[in-house]
């Protein structure tokens, strides 16, 4: 697997590890694109702002997306407006669209190849969910529109269009924003308490912090383990193939998606819960071999998103117990905009402002839906898995991903290298291996 184009083609500066004892009013944990913002709005409000990284910023899922911002989040609209209510689905449109506007103010400023374009989610055998969904969005007063046909090689029964939504280049922005925060790197935090948090080689006391390490790793607090799972797509970008004049997804979750970056076609899909089987670059490749023979492949990379019970993310405080603990996680793919709007929200949260859609990504919310079972399931099963590579997070038995040469927990999503190094948490350490 090599780099995604993003990583590629822009350089980030690089920060020093924390050692010594640091102190400042809010902590954010977590270099990614969800962290960083938190960072920048927080210290834009006037307050010092520390923020952390355990590898490099953006090494993670931020640098590895198909970085496309959007309110239009698979078919969620026709689902929110019967499980939660018009107006819950109206403030979670309201909260996303405030994102794109957000990006479009900031992308005036930063040099980032930001375009707007027409989102589109498709289905190719079920025309009826496509027209429910449109005509669930027409009622929350959004300009959505029904299309017969889309500029895609597949055979689609029907999308539903979302017009002036935006992508761009992720590091090109984050660059931009990065500017004048205090940013510690390689900084591995081991360990948390009330206004405090520790790595191996220093402390940080602060009146507030906010966990925006993807999968939020303390258990003792808001059972992240039961309301969360992860899930890995693959991306290839392809040169000589097709301008579709927009951004397209599947509404099903092993479809594939499709949009341009220059003269690169990006399409992804493979996706499969993480240590499970899935169609991974092989599929991209099958199928663009089959639709775009002359095209070249010119980069191949892969992301693990955090995907909650019910499609909604995680933002607000970490449990009903931890006033001064705050978190943004569950993003269910769409983490370039909820990223955006989460974290002008926590900024309001840490400020003391009232934010009108807390309730909707209230993280204490009911758990009892049916993917909580599966979730339980999984762990159950394989925790009950004898195998002598366990992974530290909770013990689950890890599976070996032989395309990507690493050990992945289909508990949680862990992942690790082939010597047991953490790549992906929310373990906080290496794998084990047990001695029989």
């Amino acid at each position: 697997m090599s780099k995604s184009i993003w990583m590629e083609s822009e350089e980030l500066p690089k920060y020093k590890t924390l050692k010594g004892h640091v102190k400042t009013d809010v902590l954010v944990m977590g270099g990614g694109i969800c962290g960083i913002l938190c960072a920048y709005f927080l210290k834009q409000a006037g307050l010092d702002v520390v923020l952390v990284e355990a590898d490099r910023i953006c090494s993670g899922v931020t640098g590895n997306t198909t970085a496309k911002i959007t309110s239009q989040h698979g078919l969620i609209y026709s689902k929110l407006i019967k499980s939660r209510g018009r107006e819950i689905a109206q403030k979670y449109l309201h909260f996303h669209e405030s994102a794109v506007e957000k990006y479009k103010e900031l992308a005036k400023e930063i040099p980032c190849d930001f375009e707007t374009k027409d989102s589109f989610i498709y289905s190719c055998s079920d025309r009826k969910k496509i027209e429910q969904e449109t005509e669930a969005v027409e009622k929350l007063g959004f300009a959505a529109e029904f299309h017969e046909k889309i500029p895609i090689p597949i055979s689609v029964k029907g999308a539903v269009m979302f017009p002036n939504q935006a992508q761009f280049h992720p590091i090109k922005f984050l660059k931009g924003i990065i500017k004048d925060l205090k940013i510690y790197e390689h900084t591995f935090i081991k360990d948390i308490a009330p206004h405090k948090a520790w790595n191996d080689d220093g402390q940080i006391t602060a009146d507030k912090i906010i966990v925006a390490t993807h999968f939020p790793f303390i258990n003792k607090h808001g059972s992240y383990f039961l309301k969360l799972y992860q899930h890995r797509s693959y991306v290839i970008a392809l040169e000589k193939a097709q301008d579709v004049h927009g951004m397209y997804m599947d509404s099903e979750k092993t479809g594939m998606s499709f949009r341009n970056y220059r003269d690169l076609l990006l399409i992804g899909g493979g996706s499969h819960r993480t240590g499970k089987k899935g169609g991974n670059w092989q599929e991209l490749r099958k199928f663009s071999g089959a639709v775009y023979p002359s095209a070249r492949e010119v980069g191949a990379w892969a992301a693990q998103d955090c995907m909650s019970l019910d499609q909604i993310s995680y933002i607000g405080w970490y449990s009903k117990r931890t006033s001064d603990l705050y978190v943004i996680s569950g993003c269910n793919k769409w983490g370039m905009t909820t990223s955006m709007a989460g974290a002008m929200m926590l900024c309001d949260m840490l400020m003391g402002k009232e934010n009108i859609y807390e309730d909707v990504f209230f993280p204490s919310r009911n758990m009892l839906k049916p993917q909580l079972l599966l979730n339980g399931a999984e762990a159950v099963k394989n925790l009950l898995t004898p195998t002598t590579r366990r992974c530290p997070h909770l013990g689950c038995a890890l599976k070996w991903n032989a395309l990507e040469h690493t050990w992945d927990c289909p508990c949680h999503g862990s992942r690790f290298e082939e010597n047991g190094k953490i790549i992906d948490n929310p373990a906080t350490g290496n794998m084990k291996m047990i001695h029989k």
